[in-house]
């Protein structure tokens, strides 16, 4: 097989200058106090050009904690926007009367406790010399630039490709598995930010939900966060459109079919809503929070009356925001999708196509824990070799040494609709196109699991846990993972397996009695309970002196139906087996406090694909939400 090609995706885009007014160079000299609080690229700037887009941040940010504890997607939803929204009017008060005394251009934000200003120096000297200004971060627009060879490549109607199976990736993570077992998506809407959408587009026209299979409404169904310019498309368009060809598709591989002979999605039962984030393919961290402030609570086409009642339940972010895009504060957009989370929404990213580097997993949002990130195998390849090009940890540019990616998926030469024509079609390579894959996978487990809806948290424990193991090297330490070792800095948990993760107990934890929060895990409760029940205990002798003080699970019969609906999690060992000796005996022992080799020693199944301590802990953590 020929070396994959880099990749029409905006992670791999060679950036150009910035796209501000200019002037020529004058000096520029800041205070000591305004040097403290800016971005260096504003102080840059302010050398260039007499106005600068800066993102003022706010030094307090609304307490979501409480969202944790609300089961109800909507509500919890509804929560996370009145807090923030709340929080924002509030704080920001003063400073946006100020602004608009002054006649300063700006727009305020609530998804997280900001202002875009469009400052000159002087005021942001000012800006800087006030207590309720924390942060002056850079917000460029930067000129994408794609390589002739990582253009689409388009199959058109002229000229069709007969296909007469599904696409390799959708089989290769066993979506097809799940729509015969009934669940293509229904009942879930995915969200995607991007360059916009060809929603007239035949495999994406009836998956849209603006879209009532007679007329068109796009009102909370569509936002553009593109301004001015715009392309083809314009500015501030009222119509979904794509006036780059990403983002089309990108959501073909989510939720994609035609009807026909290009059953391209993954999650082809579920509905799609979408934001244009980027100016044919130059986004700033404005637009990305403003789609992600959207999607929160969806509005109108004027911007009023949002509901949440009408947000997705996962979005796709096949994009990153590298420092020459501003995010040279790399922590710019965590606050932001850590509230999307929150909201009980799951924030799936594209690791990036940076690779084959080790700490190549570089751009917000991919490189936060919050988020699901998502690395790029072949999906031709049987030992879902990974592209050459995906992004690996771990992330250094925090400091935090964080593993990513978090599951790779398939990304190369994947086919899916294309922005050319309603019925042209196109195959690329990238983490963009490995993304999509795993957002249309939350849509099926979501439409089979409902009870996870609204828990990010679960879906990608999910994932990770039922994920086909994939080792970066069975003989060398690679990207600071020892040889062997799963999860890892090149696949993360491994490619992920949607039919795997449907009938792996999703959801399942070591909580068995539903203790409070103040007793979640115990070995002489849960860890008894579980080592009982592989035991074949049953009755008082299955719950005897082993519930929790606090337990609101106590009858036996229930207790036994929670442990048969998470026994396919008990597979500690990853044996295929469910035995007290070696499952049992691991459970009980981490719970109980034992690490490293008191936890495993004579407590693994001979072969067992789960072996040494450290992965057998960071597969029992994963149960421990």
């Amino acid at each position: 097989m020929s070396k994959p090609v880099r990749l029409p995706t905006l992670f791999a885009a060679a950036l150009a200058a910035a796209t501000i007014t200019t002037q020529a160079a004058t000096p520029f000299n800041a205070s000591a106090r305004l040097a403290s609080k800016a971005d260096a690229w504003v102080l840059q700037q302010f050398a260039k050009t007499s106005t600068v887009p800066v993102l003022v941040q706010l030094p307090s940010q609304a307490d979501l904690s409480q969202a944790a504890t609300i089961a109800d997607k909507t509500e919890r939803g509804r929560f996370v926007y009145e807090t923030l929204s709340k929080h924002a009017e509030a704080t920001q008060a003063d400073l946006r009367s100020w602004l608009a005394a002054r006649g300063v251009q700006h727009k305020p934000f609530w998804v997280s406790n900001m202002v875009l200003v469009h400052a000159d120096a002087a005021t942001a000297e000012a800006l800087a010399a006030r207590a309720d200004v924390a942060r002056l971060s850079a917000n460029p627009t930067v000129k994408l630039s794609l390589p002739a060879q990582e253009q689409v490549a388009m199959e058109r109607t002229t000229a069709p490709t007969a296909i007469t199976a599904l696409e390799p990736g959708v089989t290769k993570i066993r979506a097809n598995e799940m729509w015969t077992a009934g669940f293509t998506g229904q009942g879930v809407v995915i969200g995607g930010q991007d360059t916009g959408y060809r929603w007239t587009h035949a495999a994406l026209k009836g998956k849209y939900r603006g879209w009532n299979g007679t007329t068109a409404d796009h009102n909370y169904h569509w936002h553009d966060a593109i301004h001015a310019g715009g392309g083809s498309c314009g500015a501030n368009s009222v119509v979904p459109c794509d006036d780059q060809g990403h983002g089309t598709h990108t959501m073909g591989t989510m939720a994609g079919d035609d009807g026909g002979s290009n059953q391209v999605g993954v999650a082809p039962g579920a509905k799609w809503i979408g934001c244009r984030n980027m100016d044919q393919g130059n986004g700033t961290p404005d637009t990305y929070a403003e789609c992600f402030q959207w999607f929160i609570a969806p509005t109108d086409l004027a911007g009023n009356s949002p509901d949440v009642s009408k947000a997705p339940h996962v979005i796709n972010n096949s994009w990153g925001c590298p420092p020459s895009e501003g995010c040279t504060d790399v922590n710019v957009l965590k606050t932001i999708v850590e509230n999307v989370q929150a909201a009980g929404i799951l924030v799936v990213v594209s690791a990036g196509n940076d690779g084959s580097a080790c700490s190549s997993v570089l751009d917000p949002a991919a490189i936060y824990d919050v988020v699901l990130s998502v690395g790029a195998t072949d999906g031709a390849s049987t030992t879902d070799a990974i592209a050459s090009f995906s992004s690996r940890g771990p992330v250094t540019v925090d400091g935090s040494g964080r593993m990513k990616p978090d599951v790779s998926a398939p990304g190369v030469n994947v086919r899916s609709s294309t922005r050319t024509s309603d019925t042209s079609y196109g195959a690329s390579s990238g983490t963009s196109m490995a993304g999509p894959h795993v957002a249309g996978a939350a849509a099926l487990l979501m439409s089979a699991r409902p009870e996870l809806i609204g828990n990010p948290d679960a879906i990608k424990r999910a994932f990770m846990r039922t994920a086909v193991r994939r080792t970066a090297s069975t003989t060398t330490t690679v990207c600071g993972s020892p040889a062997g070792a799963v999860p890892n800095n090149t696949y993360g948990w491994g490619r992920i397996d949607i039919k795997a993760a449907y009938d792996g107990a999703p959801g399942a934890t070591l909580n068995v009695d539903k203790s409070t929060p103040t007793n979640l895990y115990q070995g002489a409760t849960d860890g008894l309970l579980i080592a009982r029940y592989l035991a074949g205990f049953a009755g008082s002798a299955l719950t005897g002196d082993a519930l929790s003080i606090d337990a609101t699970i106590t009858d036996p019969a229930t207790v036994k139906a929670r442990l048969d609906s998470i026994r396919p999690a008990l597979d500690v060992d990853g044996d295929g087996q469910y035995r007290v000796g070696t499952d049992g005996v691991l459970l009980l022992r981490y719970l109980l406090g034992l690490r490293g080799a008191a936890l495993v020693a004579g407590a693994v199944a001979g072969g067992a694909p789960r072996s040494s301590a450290p992965d057998i802990e960071a597969y029992i953590l994963l149960l421990m939400p």
